[in-house]
């Protein structure tokens, strides 16, 4: 596996910073920040450690800022389910789902999702989502995130259009 730390150039130049000034907060020589922003040498963990603290990012986002250097594709999958009619798309951090739901349809426990965070936008119609506290109505134009881990149930009002997105939570420590 190959990486490039060139994006260490480009975060540095995005923050405004010189290679003197992350030399400074890193305490890594610039020759060796300026070896590493050209490939020409590799980083040990420690040192990536304390870029990445600079960019405010953790070492693991940084390593994979040089390993992912292309967009990524995906084609959508189609499913129905409780009358509702799902395109959906998967990444790696999030999964994207394209939803039309005729008045009445109703999904209990969708998928389950603990490692996520949901959120639901309204284009068309009125949607009501239920959580085990709470209830919400949504209209178009309305957006609702919430923990994916809870139980939650999704209620078309009206024929409906909406997003669906699940986002990885990120590390907690």
């Amino acid at each position: 596996m190959s990486f490039d730390f060139s994006i260490v150039r480009e975060l540095r130049k995005r923050a405004g910073m010189t290679l003197a000034d992350v030399s400074e907060r890193t305490g890594i020589s610039p020759s060796v920040i300026s070896k590493l922003e050209r490939n020409q040498t590799s980083a040990e963990l420690d040192t990536l450690f304390r870029l990445s603290r600079v960019f405010d990012l953790n070492t693991t986002d940084l390593i994979a800022l040089a390993e992912s250097r292309t967009a990524q594709r995906a084609t959508c999958k189609q499913y129905e389910s409780g009358g509702f009619h799902f395109r959906r798309i998967s990444y790696n951090n999030c999964r994207a789902f394209h939803a039309v739901a005729p008045k009445s349809a109703a999904v209990t426990r969708p998928e389950i999702h603990a490692d996520n965070f949901e959120v639901c936008w309204v284009f068309k119609g009125h949607l009501l989502i239920q959580l085990p506290k709470e209830r919400h109505e949504l209209r178009p134009g309305d957006s609702l995130q919430f923990d994916g881990a809870l139980d939650h149930t999704y209620e078309a009002l009206e024929d409906s259009e909406f997003m669906i997105i699940h986002l990885k939570k990120g590390k907690r420590f």
